[in-house]
């Protein structure tokens, strides 16, 4: 009875493992449909060992059948998987050992910012280097989303008429001698902040401080949060290649965290 028993433990953990095995290929795959033959012959198994688990799979909408194609893709119980993990990430939490290793790499200061309402963005965290001359952030005061790097990265990845909106809501206020408050001009710069996918700035927040930022992005290809390097500007025009690296790095690795594949 024992032996039995093991061997049908066995047996499950096999059917669990090919059924995770299925889920991850459609998850890589480059289509959005698979057929029994590719995912057979992608995981060495027979076809009627890939038509049970597919069985098993549609029955809890983990997969969905086309009859005309014959097809398989994922399913809707696959996104609601994948929203309730989104939805137990904490940013901050999940950012922390990130900003501390890019304050570490850089030897600046890290910061994390997020969306606070539909006008500003707010620092709710920030690594400082540790050195005689840093740049730090006031955690919690709101600032406007087309002033400094932060506050463009986010902008330029928002909805289009969400960022009309904004740049059309009445005057821009400057900030610094340095900000630009032109509608047309911030249109200009935004579009190429998206393409290159980070922005920098140089006294357009603070006089005499520079930072360049990026986005994390979730799923839906708008930003989750900003990630930024600062420092003084003297100094950083020095590093802003390496930090720029640095930075792509961490917001890469985030961005996939929270389910961006672009």
């Amino acid at each position: 009875m024992a032996d039995e028993s093991a061997d049908g433990g066995s047996a499950t953990i096999a059917t669990v493992e090919r059924a995770a095995d299925v889920l991850l290929l459609f998850a890589e795959a480059p289509g959005p449909d698979l057929g029994v033959t590719e995912i057979a012959d992608a995981l060495g198994l027979s076809k009627a060992a890939v038509h049970r688990v597919l069985a098993s799979l549609r029955g809890r909408d983990l997969v969905a059948f086309d009859e005309h194609s014959r097809r398989y893709s994922l399913g809707v119980a696959v996104m609601r998987l994948g929203l309730a993990y989104l939805d137990r990430i904490d940013v901050r939490a999940a950012a922390r050992p990130h900003l501390e290793e890019l304050s570490a790499r850089t030897d600046e200061t890290a910061t994390l910012s997020v969306l606070l309402g539909e006008h500003t963005r707010i620092y709710v965290d920030q690594v400082t280097p540790d050195r005689e001359v840093i740049m730090a952030v006031t955690l919690g005061e709101p600032y406007p989303l087309h002033a400094g790097a932060s506050s463009r990265a986010f902008l330029a990845f928002l909805p289009e008429e969400d960022v009309n909106a904004y740049l059309e809501r009445g005057t821009l206020d400057a900030l610094t001698r340095s900000t630009v408050v032109d509608a047309d001009a911030l249109r200009e710069d935004l579009a190429i902040v998206r393409a290159q996918g980070w922005a920098q700035s140089s006294g357009e927040r603070m006089d005499g401080a520079a930072s360049v930022a990026a986005p994390v992005l979730g799923y839906d290809g708008l930003p989750v949060a900003v990630v930024s390097v600062c420092g003084p500007a003297e100094r950083f025009a020095r590093t802003l290649d390496e930090c720029r690296e640095a930075l792509l790095e961490t917001t890469t690795t985030l961005s996939r965290r929270f389910g961006w594949t672009g």
